[in-house]
């Protein structure tokens, strides 16, 4: 293998680790009015608003590391391969800025909830919360989808079309099984992570999106075996499929490590298939005159390659242990007994 076919493969672990990682908060994010809600009849707003800090807390020491993986994909894409970058973000100017703003957004929710002891405070930053994380899992899958389904890149690697060219059927079908695969994946996460009542509506949630999901998901990955049907790729989307189906039968079972690690493997699946379908194209042109960028033309210079897969040697274990690590102190579980009165976060 050379030094752009490796790069290729971790650009494309990279974007592997953001989804199964973010995915997870994005679900819980979006779940905050639905198991946020006040328990049953009678129940004070306090009750409801502890269940919120529970299902907030199960992802606060990750999300701002999950995040990291993003940056850093996108980080790689420019370093690695600088023609891909100035052509995707050229070519998804707006759905890209849009992310940008979905997550700070949402991260300012994380951040500024805790700041003040009012309702209404409290309320408009789960707003913030609940629409960036629907927001960005859509434009990701948008964006991911078009580089797969190709766009109009002229003969000079220039994007000619609109941001009516991105907004096609299967681009948007995507952003829809993103947010729900989110959805589902995150509410297996609580189930995990929560305890009491909340576990177990989280189960029954997990339950009702993951169908949701499964009629998604085949319309997105009959989609893709349809118009890049290698054998690779059938067999990604199988394992994709087998994730999803597996990952309701352990939640039924009450196997709710297995059930999240199916998920997980259904996100794997799907970056992979994504990424397989592609070669060794890394964005397709649509144009009959166009030309479509390549892993080998669009590639930084070998000594460049060389630089960063040294750096990579080095640094990619201690992150990786580093995030094991984070994840193995705070993996007990968490209920509405544990929190207590509001503590506000100077």
């Amino acid at each position: 293998m050379d030094y752009p076919f490796i790069w290729f493969i971790l650009i494309g672990v990279l974007w592997t680790g953001y989804l199964v990682l973010e995915g997870f908060d994005f679900g819980v994010g979006t779940l905050l009015p639905v198991l946020g809600r006040r328990p049953h009849v009678g129940t004070g707003a306090a009750e409801a608003d502890k269940r919120r800090r529970v299902m907030l807390t199960t992802i606060g020491p990750h999300w701002d590391g999950n995040e990291v993986w993003l940056i850093t994909a996108a980080g790689a894409m420019f370093a690695a391969f600088p023609h891909w970058y100035a052509s995707m973000f050229s070519a998804f100017y707006l759905p890209l800025l849009a992310l940008l703003v979905a997550l700070i957004v949402r991260n300012m929710g994380l951040e500024y909830r805790h700041k003040r002891d009012d309702d209404t405070w409290r309320q408009r930053w789960d707003a913030a919360i609940i629409g960036g994380s629907v927001a960005a899992p859509f434009l990701v899958g948008l964006s991911l989808t078009n580089i797969v389904r190709g766009v109009p890149l002229d003969a000079d690697f220039e994007f000619v079309g609109s941001l009516g060219t991105l907004l096609n059927v299967p681009s948007l079908w995507g952003g829809a099984t993103f947010v729900a695969l989110s959805v589902t994946h995150g509410a297996l996460f609580l189930a995990l992570k929560a305890d009491g009542t909340l576990r177990a509506e989280a189960r029954q949630v997990a339950w009702r999106s993951g169908l949701a999901t499964a009629v998604l998901a085949v319309g997105l990955l009959g989609w893709l075996v349809g118009t890049q049907g290698s054998a690779p790729v059938v067999a990604l989307t199988v394992i994709a499929a087998t994730g999803l189906v597996g990952g309701l039968v352990a939640s039924r079972a009450g196997r709710e490590l297995l059930a999240f690690a199916a998920t997980a493997l259904t996100w794997a699946g799907t970056a992979a298939a994504y990424f397989v379908a592609l070669h060794p194209a890394v964005m397709p042109t649509t144009l009959s005159g166009g030309t479509s960028l390549t892993i080998e033309n669009a590639a930084s210079t070998p000594m460049t390659l060389q630089i960063m897969s040294i750096a990579a040697l080095v640094f990619v274990p201690i992150v990786l242990l580093y995030t094991a690590y984070t994840y193995w102190v705070f993996r007990r579980r968490l209920s509405t007994h544990h929190m207590g009165a509001p503590a506000l976060v100077k």
